[in-house]
């Protein structure tokens, strides 16, 4: 059994004829237009807002003389259109029976300039389906669609989510897809990468190894200089607590084409993922998210507790498990009261999840031992908790 022979076509400033302008005929002819063929449309009557000049009137043998294409989408004379194309040697694709048609046109998944054609065997609805499965698994990265670049190579900052690979976005997942080096950070999600792909571990921690924020950009600079496409797959959201900043100024210092990729922060969903809103309607119209890397007082803190106790609504507090008292301590000075609700989130959206419900005045104690990375939410919100 023959099989038919894959081919794109470079129709720029060539005649295309379209026969027929319904749907299928004004859908064509306005692909093949942005193509940036010669179209001309031939069909006794046409929508009102077609944009494309028409020839109004039956089809002529001698329309097709010249063409290099022709698109018969009638149902009534397509076999005839055909007929007149056989006998001048040019392709027609027709539309009425793809059985009866020496070309057909593919379902067609494009991503930048990519771009996947699927016939499967002339059956236009599996071939759509097909299509559409491509067309998710490239633009969610499932399927890897690397680019070969000359020279310099580039860097995306990716922001990971706040832990379960679910919550990465379409577009970081992408970039790692097409990754030839990740640099992760501790609290990144684990994310499955191609073969050959080159990771750096290069968590920070309180109490262990750590790379210098120095060196983490200087390794990001040297690949992509070497031509390589580097990942730098951050926990949670890319600048939030996290000196994006920082990585963003040394690729521009260097010169390397550089990206930055939001991601959904633990702030938020930690405490989404455990049934607790930052805001509801009735309760609280104001969240902050506070870095409490730094006790309070504690030199080089520039958080105002005092304000931060009379503001009110819901407050989240990021690095606080080793300070957790004293913020408490700090909050209740500032006038919050020790029955405020608040619940601690560890590991949030991960299977080994823990949520500890308490009070300002009795957190500290309740939560003694937790180790990090935790979420603290304190405000009325926390008694709003809903768990399916």
């Amino acid at each position: 059994m023959t099989q038919p022979y894959p081919l794109h076509l470079d129709l720029r400033g060539k005649r295309v004829l379209v026969v027929g302008a319904g749907p299928v005929g004004v859908r064509r002819a306005r692909g093949v237009a942005a193509s940036g063929a010669s179209v001309s449309v031939v069909a006794l009557e046409a929508p009102p807002d077609f944009e494309l000049p028409v020839m109004r009137r039956a089809f002529e043998e001698a329309d097709v003389e010249g063409c290099w294409l022709v698109l018969s989408c009638t149902g009534a004379v397509d076999e005839a259109v055909a007929a007149a194309c056989g006998a001048r040697q040019i392709w027609c694709v027709r539309a009425d029976d793809a059985t009866q048609s020496d070309a057909w046109v593919p379902a067609v998944a494009r991503l930048d300039d990519v771009v996947v054609s699927v016939t499967a065997g002339r059956d236009p609805g599996r071939a759509i389906g097909l299509r559409d499965a491509v067309a998710l698994a490239l633009e969610t990265g499932t399927l890897p669609l690397r680019r070969t670049r000359p020279g310099m190579g580039s860097v995306a900052l990716v922001g990971g989510g706040p832990g379960d690979p679910g919550l990465l976005t379409v577009r970081g997942r992408q970039l790692l897809a097409e990754a030839d080096v990740v640099i992760r950070d501790r609290l990144a999600p684990s994310v499955a990468v191609g073969a050959g792909v080159e990771v750096v571990e290069t968590g920070k921690q309180s109490h262990g190894p750590s790379w210098p924020q120095g060196a983490i950009a200087e390794l990001m600079v040297s690949r992509a200089r070497e031509g390589r496409r580097v990942v730098r797959l951050k926990g949670g959201d890319v600048h939030l607590f996290a000196r994006g900043i920082e990585e963003v100024a040394a690729c521009v210092d260097a010169g390397i084409a550089v990206e930055v990729v939001p991601g959904v922060t633990s702030a938020f969903a930690a405490p989404a993922w455990a049934g607790i809103p930052v805001t509801a309607k009735g309760i609280t119209q104001s969240v902050s998210v506070v870095s409490a890397h730094l006790a309070p007082g504690a030199a080089g803190s520039t958080v105002d507790w005092d304000a931060l106790a009379r503001l009110g609504g819901t407050l989240v507090l990021l690095m606080a498990t080793e300070r957790l008292g004293a913020c408490a301590e700090a909050l209740m000075a500032g006038g919050r009261s020790a029955s405020t609700p608040v619940a601690v989130v560890r590991e949030g959206t991960l299977p080994t999840q823990e949520v500890i419900v308490s009070t300002l005045g009795a957190v500290a104690q309740d939560a003694a031992g937790l180790s990090a990375p935790a979420v603290v939410v304190i405000g009325e919100v926390v008694s709003a908790r809903l768990v399916p």
